[in-house]
C-alpha cells in the first residue's frame, strides 16, 4: 500500500454454515461498522450486511453479492462505485396476495422514507418452488425447480425498467416448529434459508453481472418471548425486504469485458472497463478477514494470495473445517475480531504487532559468514 492508495479490507463471513458471528440475522453487522472506521474501503457481502429491518449505512462500505465476490477475488471482475442504482423487484408466483402486498409496501416504504430509486416489480410466470436441504456437515443450501423463470423476470426488469439491480422475493417453504428452526430461533446451528437464499442470488449475478440480493418471503411465525438477540431482527416485520434494498441502493456495479448479450442489455455501461481508475480491483485488497475454519470459499483463496494481511478469527466458529495452514496459506491468528480491528490498526500504522506486546525477543544475530 501506497500513501495514496486506499486502504481495502474484504471482510468474509460464508453464508449458511452456521458462524457464530455472521450467521444470523445481521448479527455480523457491527463488525463491518467496526472495521469500516480502520480502513478506507471496507468490501463485504449481503449476510454481513442483512438484518432484515435493521440496517445501518456505512459510506466506505460495498456491498457484494457471493458470485461477484468470488469473481471479483478472482482478478475476473471489477467493482465500479456508484452514487445510486435503479432497484427493479421480482416476485415468486408462488407468494400469496396479503404476502406479496406486505413486501410492495415496504417497498414503497423504502421509497418514500429512504429516497430509493425503485422501479418497477414483476412476477415470475412460473412458481420457482424452492426446496430447503442441508449438507452433511450442517451447512444449509436449496434449489429452484423453475430457475429459467426467475431469469426471464430479472431480464425483463433489466431491458424494460432499466434497472441496475434486483431485489428477488422468493416463497421459501414455511417450517415453523422444526427443530432447526427453533435451534436457530435460540441463536445455534445453521441459518435455515442462507444456502438456498445463495443459489437464488448466484444465479442472476452470473448470468446478468449486476448486484443482487434476495430476501424470502414467509408467513409471519408465533410470537417467542426468548428468542435470542443474533436472531431478533428476523422477527420484528412481515418482510426482510428493508435491508436488501438499502444495500442495492449503492452496490458498485460489475466490470468485465462484455458479451455480446451484455452489450445489448448493458448499453450505457459499456464506456467501463478494467482499466478505469475508478474500478476497484483484487489487486488493490491491503486486508482480508475470515473465520478461522472458513478458508475453503473461492475469496479466501484467491485474496489470500495477494494480500497483505490475511487475518484469521478463531472465535467465530464455523461448521466447516477448512483452516488457512490446511491450504499453505500463512495468516494472522486472532480470537476476536476486536483483535482483528487492531491489528489492521497496527499495519496502518506501520507498527509491528510484536511491539504492542508486555515481551519483546530480543534481536537474533546472524552467524558469521563462512571464510
Amino acid at each position: 500500500m501506497t500513501p495514496q492508495t486506499p486502504h481495502t479490507t474484504v471482510l468474509i463471513i460464508p453464508t449458511g454454515i452456521g458462524a457464530a458471528i455472521g450467521g444470523y440475522a445481521g448479527d455480523a453487522l457491527p463488525v463491518a461498522r467496526a472495521l469500516a472506521q480502520v480502513t478506507d474501503r471496507l468490501i463485504t457481502h449481503p449476510n454481513v450486511m442483512n438484518g432484515a429491518q435493521m440496517y445501518w449505512p456505512l459510506p466506505n462500505a460495498y456491498y457484494v453479492e457471493g458470485y461477484g465476490l468470488d469473481q471479483f477475488a478472482a482478478g475476473e471482475w471489477g467493482l465500479q462505485p456508484v452514487h445510486q442504482n435503479p432497484i427493479g423487484l421480482v416476485f415468486d408466483q408462488s407468494i400469496e396476495d396479503d404476502l406479496r402486498w406486505r413486501h410492495l409496501q415496504a417497498a414503497d416504504a423504502a421509497r418514500a422514507t429512504l429516497g430509493l430509486d425503485i422501479r418497477a416489480h414483476v412476477m415470475t410466470d412460473r412458481p420457482l418452488k424452492v426446496t430447503l436441504k442441508t449438507t452433511e456437515s450442517g451447512a444449509s443450501w436449496g434449489t429452484l425447480e423453475h430457475p429459467d423463470s426467475l431469469l426471464r423476470a430479472a431480464e425483463r426488469l433489466i431491458i424494460e425498467a432499466g434497472v441496475r439491480a434486483i431485489a428477488i422475493i422468493a416463497r421459501f417453504p414455511d417450517d415453523e416448529g422444526s427443530a432447526v428452526l427453533e435451534a436457530y430461533r435460540q441463536g445455534q446451528g445453521v441459518d435455515p434459508l442462507a444456502g438456498a437464499e445463495a443459489v437464488i442470488s448466484h444465479l442472476v449475478v452470473r448470468t446478468f453481472q449486476i448486484p443482487c440480493a434476495h430476501a424470502p418471503a414467509l408467513a409471519p411465525i408465533s410470537l417467542n418471548p426468548n428468542v435470542s438477540p443474533r436472531s431478533a431482527a428476523e422477527e420484528i416485520g412481515y418482510t426482510f425486504l428493508p435491508c436488501v434494498l438499502a444495500g442495492l441502493s449503492r452496490a458498485p456495479q460489475f466490470v468485465m469485458q462484455p458479451s455480446i448479450h451484455q452489450k445489448l442489455l448493458h448499453r450505457n455501461l459499456l464506456h467501463r472497463n478494467l482499466t478505469d481508475a475508478t474500478v476497484i480491483q483484487s489487486a488493490q485488497v491491503n486486508a482480508v478477514v475470515v473465520p478461522a475454519t472458513a478458508f475453503g470459499g473461492s475469496a479466501a483463496i484467491s485474496l489470500a494470495q495477494s494480500a497483505d494481511q490475511v487475518i484469521a478469527v478463531g472465535e467465530n466458529t464455523t461448521t466447516m473445517a477448512v483452516r488457512a495452514a490446511d491450504l499453505g496459506i500463512r495468516a494472522t491468528h486472532v480470537e476476536t475480531y476486536l483483535e482483528a480491528v487492531g491489528a489492521i490498526a497496527a499495519y496502518r500504522a506501520g507498527v509491528t504487532p510484536s511491539a504492542l506486546r508486555p515481551q519483546i525477543q530480543r534481536l537474533p544475530s546472524l552467524p558469521p559468514s563462512p571464510p
